[in-house]
């Protein structure tokens, strides 16, 4: 069965994929075609008529000098006609009497030059000849066969082609070398700025804080890294404002619950109060628990900074933290796993999904395991109910909880910090027969 493949995908398939060189053929393409046409039209009219004419020049001397000898063929006339070719023509000629030319020799052809020598000669002579183009690489050496010897001509290189054809072709590689080099350079420039500003957009997007880039390139390439200076700072200054409002609003309704708090605890130990008592004070617990998780899911833990740990580490601290709540939880580590990450955020999120696993199982395991080079991948299976798969993506929207009492916000502060950090969270069945909560990292 023949698979037809679209000739705009087989295009692609060969095209380069990045900018820079895209940019590069597009100047070099054009640039090859002007030059090959530059070049055939000189090579192929200017150069054919040059060569033409000289190959001419050269048989019509080889032709006179061969009939001379053949009209005046005494020794004296020969030597005569022989210096008298040298002095017109510098062509250096000699007779072998008695030689005769080698059957079936040919001599190797060289291009167009050759061709119009021989067409010339055959025009010019009705005696046998051999071209020879190898020995000699100052001359061309020419043998007519005459009645009774052989004349041999050295005819030089320099009267058959001309020597501004080496200057063309320096002219046309120089030029574009040199264009080449120059178009790389500008295109490079321009290609940085452009990577520069996405380097920049994707630590971002991971929770960095690098600062404003400075604008660099063409006229586009600095708009669009100064609408992402703005951009950037209107986000930060965003976050900042809802931070701080979060935290006046949890400090206002911290004083009302403090003072609830200790009305409680000044009330008299009576025992028909008790019971009153204690489900007040655990409704305002359970209000503080509930305000402190608010401001942590606005806060989304943007201010610290990411930096190079061992996530092996980490996920040790929340498995002895999980341990002294009286949960079993192993766990399944590599030696060492260094990643740029914001420890305490991330701390948080894993805490959340252990957490959560805790609450609905009795076994509890932690994993990491790297995923090729680029990749870190994080499990926490339990041995729970689990959830349903048409339920598990709306389990990280806010406020989505299934417990009574819970915020539902420890799945959805869980996946922000991790998609800062530009890796994801997904729920999937568990090996242990719960639901397995998997976390990518990039490295």
């Amino acid at each position: 069965m023949r698979v037809h493949i679209p000739k705009g995908h087989l295009v692609k398939r060969f095209l380069p994929k990045t900018l820079l060189w895209r940019s590069l053929l597009m100047i070099l393409v054009p640039l090859v075609i002007v030059q090959a046409v530059a070049l055939q039209i000189f090579y192929g009219t200017h150069l054919d008529i040059i060569s033409r004419r000289f190959a001419l020049a050269i048989s019509g001397e080889i032709a006179t000098t061969v009939e001379l000898l053949q009209r005046y063929p005494s020794p004296e006339d020969r030597v005569w006609i022989l210096q008298n070719a040298w002095r017109q023509w510098e062509i250096a000629m000699r007779v072998e009497p008695g030689a005769s030319l080698p059957r079936g020799r040919r001599a190797s052809l060289i291009g167009p030059v050759d061709d119009d020598l021989t067409g010339s000669l055959r025009q010019r002579l009705s005696l046998p000849f051999s071209i020879d183009w190898a020995s000699d690489p100052v001359s061309v050496l020419v043998r007519v066969q005459l009645p009774d010897a052989v004349l041999d001509v050295q005819a030089p290189r320099k009267r058959l082609y001309t020597g501004t054809i080496y200057l063309f072709f320096l002219w046309l590689v120089g030029s574009a070398v040199l264009l080449f080099i120059i178009a790389a350079l500008f295109m490079r420039n321009q290609v940085r700025a452009i990577r520069r500003l996405a380097a920049a957009a994707e630590a971002f997007g991971m929770g960095r804080d690098i600062g404003p880039i400075r604008p660099e390139g063409a006229t586009e390439v600095r708009q669009a890294a100064a609408a992402f200076n703005r951009m950037q700072e209107r986000i930060r200054r965003f976050l900042q404002q809802r931070t701080e409002m979060l935290a006046g609003v949890s400090h206002d309704l911290r004083t009302p619950l403090t003072r609830l708090r200790l009305a409680l605890a000044m009330l008299p130990a009576q025992e028909e109060l008790r019971e009153d008592i204690t489900a007040m004070t655990a409704d305002v617990e359970e209000m503080e628990r509930m305000v402190r998780g608010y401001l942590a899911f606005a806060r989304g833990e943007a201010i610290e900074q990411a930096r190079l740990i061992d996530l092996s580490d980490l996920l040790k601290d929340v498995a002895a933290g999980a341990r002294r709540s009286g949960t079993e939880i192993g766990l399944d580590l590599p030696g060492e796993l260094t990643l740029r990450l914001r420890p305490d955020a991330l701390r948080r999120a894993i805490t959340n999904l252990v957490d959560n696993a805790c609450r609905h199982a009795q076994r509890v395991m932690l994993a990491a395991t790297p995923i090729g080079v680029r990749n870190v991948q994080v499990t926490v299976d339990d041995d729970g109910p689990g959830i349903h798969p048409d339920h598990r993506e709306g389990a990280f929207r806010p406020f989505e909880s299934g417990k009574d009492g819970g915020t539902g916000l420890g799945l959805t502060i869980a996946r922000d910090i991790v998609r800062a950090h530009g890796g994801d969270i997904t729920l999937e069945d568990s090996p242990l027969g719960g639901l397995r909560a998997r976390i990518l990292l990039p490295v």
